[in-house]
């Protein structure tokens, strides 16, 4: 029996030591890569603050801050779509496909713009994620987070706060469109310091609290009168992992715009790689900032000095299997 209980965490742990390390290579390839080619071994020499100016130069300040924001960004992104598709037990439940994402971006969008909203860009797309996910829980009625209602309330949501973005961006001079561009497509070009310590913050906050509560996370995966028999206080659960959803996807589109397919594809590699009946959380943030990384990593190179957004990269890769989900539902599927 003691074997029966230590394997399953035996198997996550190493899947989550082996994504960490991904993560660092793939971080490090990205300090490294560039107009400038660095070797690794300057790069960690850079990171540690051993490296001559130039290279300490070129690492730590051009290239460190891009990559800080993109893994945070990507594991927010990732444990927001884990935790939102654990609370409707729906594989396409994420903050991309109902709606949140493009809510957050239609605010963040308008106070760049300027349409009489002077909050920072970052408070408005906690707002926008927190004002859709309001409105669609109350679309979907007494089925609140579960069941195809909400999903269908939340896209149209998403193509209303999309519609929107595009209204105002027609409205404003060329020049405010264009400095508003990025927040449409998804970018990590030139991201704003605070907001990413407030993502940052974000993110460890979120992730110790999450920690505190997996096992009544667990428990979702079972049918309500189960996870009440096992002790699970369904209705505070549920209240705190869609207000941790909320911030997370705000928080990230505050720094990289509407990723949203990252919360897709990073919790399906985390619930492949690791044992079933627990929630990959871990797994699921580490996968989506690698993911994260490689997306921007290959925006930066593939058309060089061109530079494709992080979002474009993510939306080639992830539709394609966004439709072969939808095609051919896993026999792991959460429906």
């Amino acid at each position: 029996m003691s074997s029966e209980i230590t394997m399953p965490d035996t198997r996550n742990t190493l899947v989550n030591l082996a994504l960490f390390g991904l993560m660092v290579l793939i971080l490090l390839t990205s300090l490294s890569t560039g107009t400038v080619q660095i070797s690794l071994s300057d790069t960690v020499s850079a990171v540690v603050g051993n490296a001559d100016p130039m290279t300490d130069f070129v690492v730590n300040e051009l290239r460190l801050s891009r990559v800080v924001a993109g893994s945070l960004s990507g594991a927010a992104l990732a444990m927001a779509g884990c935790l939102m598709q654990t609370l409707a037990r729906n594989r396409l439940a994420t903050p991309g496909i109902i709606g949140i994402d493009n809510a957050a971006t239609a605010f963040a969008v308008a106070s760049v713009v300027g349409v009489g909203l002077s909050l920072a860009p970052s408070a408005m797309a906690l707002a926008g994620a927190a004002a859709a996910t309001a409105i669609a829980f109350g679309l979907a009625g007494a089925n609140g987070t579960r069941g195809y209602r909400f999903i269908v309330a939340g896209i149209g949501i998403g193509a209303i706060a999309g519609a929107v973005t595009q209204l105002m961006l027609s409205r404003v001079a060329i020049d405010t469109a264009n400095a508003a561009y990025p927040w449409t497509v998804g970018s990590l070009n030139a991201r704003d310091n605070r907001s990413v310590l407030i993502l940052g913050i974000g993110v460890a906050a979120g992730y110790l609290i999450l920690m505190c509560v997996t096992r009544a996370l667990n428990t979702l995966q079972f049918s309500d009168a189960v996870a009440i028999a096992l002790g699970t206080r369904l209705r505070a659960v549920r209240i705190l992992g869609l207000g941790l959803s909320v911030m997370l996807t705000g928080l990230a589109v505050s720094v990289c715009g509407p990723v949203g397919l990252i919360a897709l594809l990073a919790p399906e590699l985390a619930r492949a790689l690791c044992r079933p009946g627990k929630i990959p959380l871990t797994a699921a943030a580490l996968a989506g900032a690698s993911f994260m990384l490689v997306a921007d990593l290959l925006g930066r190179i593939l058309l060089a000095p061109l530079e494709i957004p992080v979002g474009i990269i993510t939306a080639i890769v992830g539709s394609p299997y966004l439709l072969w989900i939808l095609l051919r539902p896993s026999p792991r599927s959460l429906t």
